[in-house]
């Protein structure tokens, strides 16, 4: 059922790529495994899946190690400092760095760290993890530093919204990294769209689609499922 829905999901990508003129091959699809049993998380894996996440520092060690070694763990979720020893040696992208101390825990340990995308509350939405669009450069600053690479931006709309109300702030974290860019060339991933509203990221400029639903099907609930 997996291979099913990933192939439903790829279809649907292709298309919204092509109504917005961009070639597919530059949107990476992330499936969100999040409370999918590993034999749904092997089922993608064997239909082609790569990149897969978690937002659970101990769910992300406790899984890692489910797949071939040329699967792509990704983690998308709050990072707490103390988590970061269980993160960082298995990470292949770090989706959610969205304070300078959490910099500075990512950058220490053996071996280089792994690259870092800045997570930015575009919404202004209060309890939410994530920079204010203001305090970005700043902290991409901080973290370039440190010897981070960051390599782009990420956020979350407000939970519940259609796709379209969505759309502004996907635009705007797009106009964000346009503005940035030319002091940091190397800011070219925008990580945006989940399971409701991944073609309207596309349409908006989005390179990283965190899936979760729409691939492994409902279980149950939890923040930035996908």
């Amino acid at each position: 059922m997996a291979g099913l829905r990933l192939a439903e999901v790829r279809e649907r990508v292709a298309a919204a790529a092509t109504r917005a003129g961009r070639p597919v091959a530059d949107i990476t699809l992330v499936a969100v495994s999040k409370g999918a049993g590993p034999e749904l998380v092997r089922a993608a894996y064997a239909a082609g899946q790569r990149d897969f996440a978690e937002n659970r520092a101990s769910a992300l060690a406790g899984r890692w190690d489910e797949l071939p070694a040329d699967a792509r763990w990704h983690f998308i979720g709050r990072l707490q400092g103390n988590k970061v020893r269980l993160v960082r040696p298995v990470a292949f992208l770090l989706h959610s760095l969205d304070r300078a101390d959490l910099a500075g825990y990512w950058a220490k340990g053996p071996g280089l760290p792994p690259p870092v995308l800045v997570q930015v509350n575009v919404a202004g939405e209060a309890g939410k993890a994530g920079v204010a669009p203001g305090e970005t450069g700043a902290l991409i600053a901080a973290a370039a530093g440190l010897g981070l690479e960051v390599r782009g931006l990420m956020t979350i709309p407000p939970a519940g919204v259609s796709p379209e109300t969505a759309r502004p702030h996907f635009r705007a974290l797009a106009r964000l990294r346009a503005e940035l860019q030319p002091r940091w060339p190397g800011l070219r991933e925008l990580s945006m769209g989940m399971s409701d509203d991944f073609e309207v990221a596309i349409e908006e400029g989005a390179t990283l689609l965190r899936v979760g639903r729409a691939i492994f099907g409902p279980f149950p609930q939890t923040a930035d499922r996908g």
